[in-house]
C-alpha cells in the first residue's frame, strides 16, 4: 500500500519554513515514542515535513477541501506509525501546532478548518489501517489456500503467519460465520468490547453494536454475500459488556474457501472514542480562554451572531464591553501570577452578577471582558447592571496576602437594531469603551450613533493616512511669524497639510492628531523637519531672501523620542541649516511632569545651539518653575487663550503671564491671532511675536 505525496506539495518561505521544520521534528520525536519506526531519522523527518506541508495546504487552500488531508493519515500507516497511541499523539500535537501557527493566524475560521483537517487525517489513518489488516488477512487466507494445494507443511507455516497477524494486530479483528455469529476475536477486540472470545463465541455480532446501527451491519453482510461490494466500511456505535457506548469504525470483508465459495466474514474494528474526545477537547481549547475557562473572542463572536438572529425584536440584547482599570499596576507591582489570579476572580464575579440572566461572559484579550445579555422581562436596566458590576469588583480579594480591588470602564451597546452585523456590534462596543476611558476610570458610556459616526470617520482617516503620505497627498506648508510691534516677519513655522481628494484640505492640527494616534507621527515628523529645512534652504538660496528661523512644534511622541537629537543633528548637517535658525517647541506638560526623555532632549538640543520653546504654555506656577530651570528660549501661548471676552481679570492675567515670561528671560509667541483686534490687544500685553490668519494663512514656500 502506498500513499505517497504528490511532487507539487507547496513549501513555505522564510520563517514559515522554519516553523514547519520545527513542527516536523517535534512530531518525529512524539510519534517515535509510541512505536518502532523502521526508517532512518533523516528520512522520517523528511517524510513528516512533507506531511506538515500537506496539512498547511489543506487548511489554507480555497475552496476548502479538508478531505485532501486524509492522505496524511494514510501516509502515517505507510510509515509504520501504527502504535496504540500513534494517532492520538499525532492529532494532539498537530492540533495545538496548527491552531497556534503564525502562518495560519489570518485564515478565516481557522479552528473549524483545523478540526475538519484533523478529522480527515484520522479518517484516512483508520481506513488505511483497516485496509492494511484486511489485505494482510486476505493475503494470509490466499496463502492458506495455496499452501493447502501445495503441501501440508506450507499450510502450517501460513497458518502460523495468519495467527500472528490476527493476534498481534493493534486493530480489533473478528471472524464470524455467514450468519454473523462470532467465531473468533483477537485480544485487541476483547479489550475494546470488554468480552472474551469464549463469551462472544456463537453470539450474533449485532449484540455488540448499538441497536440503531445493527440493521446497517446486517445489510453490509447481505451486500457482501450478493457480491455488491468487496468491502464495506461502517461507523457504528459499539456497546461494551458494561453498557458503555463507544464511537467506532468497522470494515467488513468476505473470506472465501478453497473452492471460491463464501466461507466467513472478517471485520476490522477501531475504537475512535478517544479520538472523538480529543476532538472535543481541542474544540474546547480553541473556543475557551485557558486561564479563566471563559469563552474566548472567537466563541463569543459566534454566539453573538447566533443570538442576534434569534433575539426578541422588542427586548433585544445588550452588550457590555469591559476593561479593568490600571490592571498593569497589579501585574507590575505584584507579578503576573497575582494578575492571573485576579483575572480568575473577575471572571467568577462577572459570572455571579449575570447568573440570573440568559447571558454569556467572555474574556476577549488581556484584561478585557465582554458580556452578552439576551434581555427578558426581569432583566435589570443598564445603570443597575453597571452598578452591580462595579460593586462586585470593588470588593477586595486577598491574593498572596494583599487585599486587591479593581474597577472597570464599560462600553455598552443597548438593544442594537435588528440585523446588526456581529462584527460591527463588537466594533461599536469597543469604540464606546475607548470613549468612556477618555473620561477616566470606573466610567461607562452608552453607544451613540452620532458620536460613533464621527469617531469612525476619524479612525478611517488615521488608517489611510500612511497611504496618503506615500502618494503625495500630504504636503508641507509654512505659516509666518510676525513681530507684533511692527508686523515684520520674524520666522516661518512648518506645518502639515493634507489635500484629501474627498474631504478637501485637512489642517495641521488635525493631521497631527491623526498621526499621533497611530504612531505615524515619528516618521512623518522627521520627514516634516527634513523637508522644511531643505525647502527653506532652497528658497533662501534661489531668492537671496533673508535667512528666517524655522519653527516646528513637536508632539508628545516626538519630544520623548530617544532618536530625536540624532535625527535633528543629521538634518542640520545634511541641509546646512544653522542650528541657531531652528526653533523646536516641546509640549509644556511633558516638561512640567519632568519626563526624563523630553527634558534630556531639550537640554541636549539647546546645548547644540537649537532654540527651544515650551509649547501650549498656560502660565501655571509649575510651568514657570520649569521655565527657570531649563534652557528654554521662548514660550508659545496656545490658541485657546484667544478669548473674545477680554474682561479686566483676563487682561490682567494674560498681561502678567507675558511679563513673568519676560522676567524669566523668554520671548513670548502667541498662536492663533486671526483678527486685527486680537493683534492690537496682544500688543498691549507686550507679547513679542504672533502667528495667525490675521497675518497670513499657511501656504507653500513658493507662494511667499
Amino acid at each position: 500500500m502506498s500513499s505517497a505525496l504528490p511532487d507539487d506539495v507547496r513549501t513555505a518561505p522564510g520563517a514559515g519554513r522554519r516553523e514547519r521544520r520545527k513542527l516536523a521534528r517535534k512530531w518525529m520525536s512524539a510519534v517515535g515514542s509510541t512505536t518502532y519506526i523502521p526508517l532512518p531519522v533523516e528520512e522520517l523527518e523528511h517524510q513528516l515535513r512533507q506531511l506538515v506541508h500537506r496539512l498547511h495546504d489543506a487548511v489554507t487552500t480555497e475552496p476548502f477541501a479538508p478531505e485532501q488531508a486524509s492522505v496524511v493519515g494514510a501516509r502515517l500507516v505507510d510509515l509504520h506509525c501504527t502504535g496504540p497511541a500513534s494517532l492520538r499523539t499525532s492529532l494532539a500535537l498537530l492540533g495545538t501546532a496548527l491552531l497556534s501557527s503564525a502562518e495560519l493566524q489570518r485564515v478565516e475560521g481557522l479552528t473549524k478548518r483545523v478540526m475538519a483537517v484533523l478529522g480527515a487525517v484520522a479518517s484516512g489513518y483508520v481506513d488505511a489501517a483497516q485496509l492494511l489488516v484486511l489485505r494482510q488477512q486476505e493475503s494470509v487466507s490466499q496463502a492458506l489456500l495455496m499452501a493447502t494445494k501445495a503441501a501440508q507443511w506450507n499450510l502450517r507455516v501460513s497458518e502460523a503467519l495468519a495467527d500472528e497477524v490476527f493476534t498481534s494486530s493493534a486493530s480489533g479483528i473478528a471472524v464470524t460465520d455467514l450468519e454473523g455469529r462470532f467465531v473468533r476475536v483477537n485480544s485487541a477486540l476483547e479489550e475494546i468490547i470488554g468480552s472474551t472470545t469464549a463469551e462472544l463465541a456463537g453470539r450474533p455480532v449485532t449484540e455488540v453494536v448499538h441497536e440503531d446501527d445493527a440493521e446497517g451491519l446486517l445489510t453490509a453482510f447481505r451486500d457482501l454475500l450478493d457480491g455488491v461490494h468487496q468491502r464495506v466500511p461502517l461507523r457504528p456505535r459499539l456497546v461494551r459488556k458494561d453498557g458503555e457506548v463507544l464511537g467506532g469504525t468497522l470494515a467488513v470483508a468476505l473470506l472465501r474457501d478453497a473452492d471460491g465459495e463464501p466461507g466467513q466474514f472478517v471485520a476490522v474494528v477501531e475504537d475512535v472514542s478517544e479520538l472523538t474526545l480529543l476532538g472535543t477537547q481541542l474544540s474546547h481549547q480553541a473556543l475557551h480562554d485557558p486561564l479563566t475557562g471563559l469563552p474566548n473572542r472567537q466563541f463569543f463572536s459566534t454566539r453573538l451572531e447566533t443570538t442576534l438572529g434569534r433575539a426578541d425584536p422588542v427586548a433585544g440584547v445588550t452588550l457590555y464591553h469591559l476593561d479593568l482599570d490600571a490592571f498593569s499596576v497589579v501585574t507590575d507591582g505584584l507579578g503576573r501570577r497575582v494578575g492571573d489570579q485576579l483575572l480568575k476572580v473577575v471572571a467568577d464575579r462577572l459570572g455571579a452578577v449575570f447568573s440570573a440572566e440568559k447571558a454569556m461572559v467572555a474574556r476577549l484579550d488581556g484584561a478585557e471582558f465582554a458580556v452578552l445579555v439576551e434581555n427578558g422581562p426581569s432583566t435589570p436596566d443598564v445603570v443597575t447592571t453597571i452598578d452591580r458590576v462595579n460593586a462586585e469588583l470593588a470588593e477586595p480579594v486577598y491574593l498572596d496576602g494583599h487585599g486587591i480591588a479593581v474597577s472597570a470602564t464599560i462600553g455598552v451597546v443597548d438593544r442594537p437594531a435588528p440585523g446588526t452585523d456581529p462584527v460591527e456590534l463588537l466594533r461599536a462596543s469597543h469604540l464606546t469603551l475607548r470613549r468612556a476611558k477618555r473620561s477616566g476610570r470606573r466610567q461607562w458610556g452608552l453607544f451613540d450613533a452620532g458620536r460613533d459616526a464621527v469617531d469612525r470617520a476619524r479612525f478611517e482617516l488615521a488608517a489611510v493616512m500612511p497611504g496618503a503620505w506615500e502618494s503625495g497627498e500630504i504636503d508641507i506648508v509654512f505659516q509666518s511669524e510676525h513681530r507684533l510691534a511692527d508686523n515684520e516677519i520674524t520666522g516661518l513655522t512648518a506645518q502639515l497639510r493634507w489635500n484629501h481628494p474627498d474631504q478637501g484640505t485637512i489642517d495641521h492640527d488635525h493631521c497631527v492628531e491623526l498621526a499621533e494616534s497611530t504612531g505615524l507621527m515619528l516618521p512623518l515628523g522627521t520627514w516634516l523637519l527634513r523637508g522644511a529645512a531643505e525647502r527653506l534652504r532652497w528658497w533662501q538660496q534661489t531668492t537671496n531672501a533673508t535667512t528666517l528661523p524655522l519653527s516646528i512644534a513637536l508632539t508628545t511622541s516626538q519630544a520623548t523620542d530617544q532618536d530625536l537629537v540624532g535625527n535633528v543633528l543629521r538634518v542640520l548637517s545634511d541641509t546646512g541649516l544653522p542650528a541657531s535658525s531652528l526653533r523646536l517647541a516641546l509640549p509644556s506638560a511633558l516638561l512640567v511632569a519632568n519626563h526624563d526623555d523630553a527634558t534630556d532632549n531639550l537640554t541636549v538640543l539647546a546645548d547644540a545651539g537649537v532654540r527651544t520653546a515650551m509649547d501650549h504654555f498656560t502660565g501655571s506656577v509649575d510651568e514657570f518653575a520649569r521655565l527657570e530651570a531649563l534652557p528654554v528660549h521662548e514660550v508659545r501661548i496656545p490658541r485657546r487663550h484667544m478669548c473674545t471676552d477680554r474682561t479686566p481679570i483676563t487682561t490682567r492675567v494674560l498681561s502678567d503671564l507675558v511679563a513673568a515670561a519676560h522676567l524669566a528671560g523668554a520671548t513670548v509667541v502667541v498662536n492663533g491671532v486671526d483678527t486685527p483686534e486680537l493683534a492690537d490687544w496682544w500688543r498691549t500685553t507686550s507679547a513679542n511675536t504672533a502667528t495667525g490668519l490675521h497675518f497670513a494663512p499657511p501656504k507653500p514656500l513658493t507662494d511667499w
